[in-house]
């Protein structure tokens, strides 16, 4: 057995005759009698307190502390009564990702999960908690997307728990609890009236954005961040390198999400778009930090900028001349008698790059090419998104077998045998 039991309600002497007598101690009668002691695998000393007629559950609990180390599942019982966002908030501090994806990180734990679970041990976390919070979180209203997203970071973090041997294992993979189900609803793309109209509808500086995203599949803060340089009048293609990145308010050059650094074809008429435009309204430099709101500065000559020489701002971008154009254009609806544009994330400048995708598949594009132009990652991703925009297969089907037999007249009861393959 690990360790060893110590009665602290009796001691043992030796009397003048050289027999082992018990005796008293001055805490007889008094607190907890038994006190179980062992030595963990870091070499520090542990114990647990058992009170009087119970040392055989003071045995039986260093028998299963032996056991664990021997399995390699021994948790160090200081370590399991740090809570969830004690342990958290070092996990993100010590995450290597880029200053957004940690800021990202931070804030749906922050809102979404230490308010319900930020204050419980990592070792009393049970299943049950689980699906409480998960309940919780629905009731919220946040979409399906982000209450998966909320719910991998959590795990994540349980899951670095385990590692480190704070708790035994992690309860978001329990049999018994289900992450938030995937939204089952499919990506939409504009039409080209749609596409055409919202862009009528923008300031004539920034309407050249409506052509990047719905012609070449830029993100915004790529379109944004977009340098003269990266234009390829004479190659026909699009370096696409650089993007404009907020946290907290600051914005910042960086490179492209997940750092799919990539060259996107140019069509001509895109090509004469940004032309005319850079006519219109020469590129300005803008120094930015590099990396993060804090990093070396970095100095770019912008395709887009403000009316007073900066970079395009986010959040003014969104709200106004974004809203109101898509007002213009149908696709929202003004309030009755005034007041601010309903919210609209489905019909953000993300549905540029859907309405490329769906351009582009209906074309015939294949899925491999698609997804590099994009800058995904991986092309299973891709095709997951934009699957059901792929033409459909029936005619080819049907033209496939018909061909297989001979044509069938009138008179004919039905087909023929099959022409032989």
């Amino acid at each position: 057995m690990a360790g060893h039991i110590q009665d602290r309600w009796y001691k043992t002497e030796t009397g003048p005759d050289g027999k082992i007598t018990r005796a008293k101690t001055d805490r007889h009668g008094n607190g907890s009698r038994y006190r179980a002691r062992y030595v963990g695998p870091d070499g520090t000393e542990q114990s647990k307190a058992f009170p009087d007629r119970q040392k055989r559950l003071a045995e039986q609990w260093l028998a299963q502390i032996e056991a664990d180390m021997s399995r390699g599942h021994y948790i160090d019982p200081a370590a399991s009564r740090t809570t969830f966002r004690q342990y958290a908030e070092r996990w993100i501090a010590a995450q290597t990702s880029n200053v957004a994806s940690r800021a990202t990180t931070e804030t749906q734990l922050r809102l979404h999960a230490f308010p319900y679970l930020g204050s419980r041990p990592l070792a009393s976390f049970r299943p049950s908690h689980i699906r409480t919070w998960t309940r919780q979180l629905e009731d919220t209203g946040l979409a399906s997307s982000y209450r998966r997203s909320i719910f991998a970071t959590v795990s994540a973090v349980l899951t670095a728990a385990v590692d480190d041997t704070f708790m035994p294992r992690n309860p978001c993979r329990s049999s018994s609890v289900s992450a938030p189900k995937p939204s089952g609803g499919r990506v939409i793309p504009w039409t080209a009236e749609q596409t055409f109209a919202v862009r009528k509808a923008l300031p004539s500086r920034y309407q050249a954005m409506v052509d990047l995203g719905a012609g070449c599949g830029l993100r915004q803060g790529e379109i944004f961040g977009l340098p003269s340089d990266a234009i390829g009048f004479l190659t026909g293609w699009l370096h696409v390198g650089l993007q404009i990145k907020v946290v907290k308010g600051r914005a910042f050059f960086a490179p492209p999400k997940g750092e799919k650094v990539r060259d996107v074809p140019l069509p001509e008429q895109v090509g004469e778009v940004l032309d005319r435009h850079m006519r219109l309204y020469p590129p300005v430099d803008v120094t930015l930090p590099w990396l993060k709101p804090d990093g070396p500065p970095l100095t770019r000559s912008l395709v887009f900028t403000g009316p007073r020489g900066n970079h395009v701002y986010r959040s003014n971008f969104n709200i106004n001349p974004w809203k109101p154009a898509l007002a213009e254009a149908g696709l929202i609806a003004r309030p009755k008698g005034g007041g601010p544009l309903p919210s609209a994330r489905q019909h953000g400048m993300h549905a540029l790059r859907h309405f490329y995708a769906s351009v582009l598949l209906d074309a015939g594009e294949n899925i491999k090419a698609l997804s590099s132009y994009l800058g995904h990652t991986d092309p299973g991703f891709t095709l997951r998104v934009y699957t059901h925009l792929m033409p459909s297969s029936e005619s080819r089907t049907r033209s496939a077998v018909n061909s297989l037999y001979p044509r069938v007249s009138e008179s004919d009861d039905g087909p023929e045998t099959a022409q032989a393959a």
